[in-house]
């Protein structure tokens, strides 16, 4: 295979399309929780394991169509890979449960700040483990961050713990994707592989309980049971995609298109209170976003200045 050409070097249609993609992959992601209401008389752990089997399942038939089984098979020849990315199924497991249970429990806007955090997540995280150091502007945004938060915590007497565990999941997820050389979509079906049987045993299980919904709640609810592995795998296609075709600090500026989804969705579409407590916590929050951002921009021209 030869390797991807860099993104300086791709044509101008090229760059376009990455860029086309990019939109298209944070937007699935930020629609997402119109589709996870549409399953809200379906319990959380249900549509979780669901997700799970039906993305492995998809992932496998698109290796099976793009013949990429002997680099997904070589993926995991080696003992600490095949660990790693079994962690990384319980993780990215986790984030996927809290944030089905939070749409469908009226917490879109809490699982909006979750993936804001992310990225200054991130660098906390880098900072901790991975002994990295923060530049000025990034220590600034994880402050602000923690204002925001603790002004939450302040104005209501209760821990954000949806966002704080989507951001922790996400980003510990993150960090041990750096470590693990693996794409994509091969990636996907292993993480999701990883967990099928449990999911495939609980099925089973609500199905002989008489609480399966597959199958008993209606045509539309059944085909969004198993949709639910196509709007798993297809955005993050789009995004491998995009990935080849643009610099990876450009790439992260579309990141907060997803949240910003989430925000709009829970605020002007399902009415969730949006209070002046919550003002002060999300303004820390872009505030540092802002900052973190021109942070990687300040390193980006220095390391590429301006012909």
């Amino acid at each position: 295979m030869q390797p991807a050409a860099p993104a300086d070097d791709l044509s101008p249609s090229e760059q376009r399309l990455g860029r086309i993609l990019a939109v298209a992959a944070f937007l699935s992601w930020g629609l997402l929780p119109i589709y996870w209401k549409a399953l809200g008389e379906v319990p959380a752990t249900q549509i979780l394991c669901h997700r799970i089997v039906w993305s492995a399942g998809f992932t496998g038939l698109v290796l099976t169509l793009t013949g990429r089984w002997s680099e997904t098979l070589a993926a995991v020849r080696q003992g600490r890979t095949a660990i790693l990315l079994l962690v990384g199924s319980c993780l990215v497991s986790v984030n996927w449960l809290i944030y089905i249970w939070a749409v469908n429990n009226d917490h879109v806007l809490e699982s909006s700040l979750g993936y804001y955090l992310t990225p200054l997540v991130n660098a906390t995280l880098g900072m901790v483990v991975l002994r990295e150091r923060l530049r000025g502007l990034q220590m600034a945004a994880v402050g602000l961050a923690a204002v925001g938060v603790a002004n939450l915590v302040f104005a209501y007497g209760r821990f954000p713990w949806i966002a704080l565990s989507l951001a922790l999941t996400f980003g510990s997820y993150g960090l041990l994707r750096k470590k693990v050389q693996v794409k994509p979509i091969p990636g996907l079906f292993w993480e999701t592989l990883g967990v099928t049987l449990p999911a495939l045993v609980y099925l089973i299980w609500a199905e002989y309980a008489g609480l399966g919904a597959f199958g008993h709640a209606g045509t539309a609810t059944t085909l969004l049971l198993a949709g639910a592995g196509v709007v798993t795998a297809l955005p993050l296609l789009w995004f491998a995609g995009a990935a080849r075709r643009m610099r990876l600090t450009t790439l992260g500026l579309f990141q907060y298109i997803a949240p910003t989804c989430f925000f709009s969705l829970g605020v002007f579409v399902y009415g969730e209170p949006f209070t002046s407590a919550h003002a002060v916590t999300f303004g820390c929050i872009w505030a540092g976003i802002v900052l973190y951002t021109l942070s990687g921009l300040r390193a980006l021209r220095r390391i590429h200045p301006p012909s």
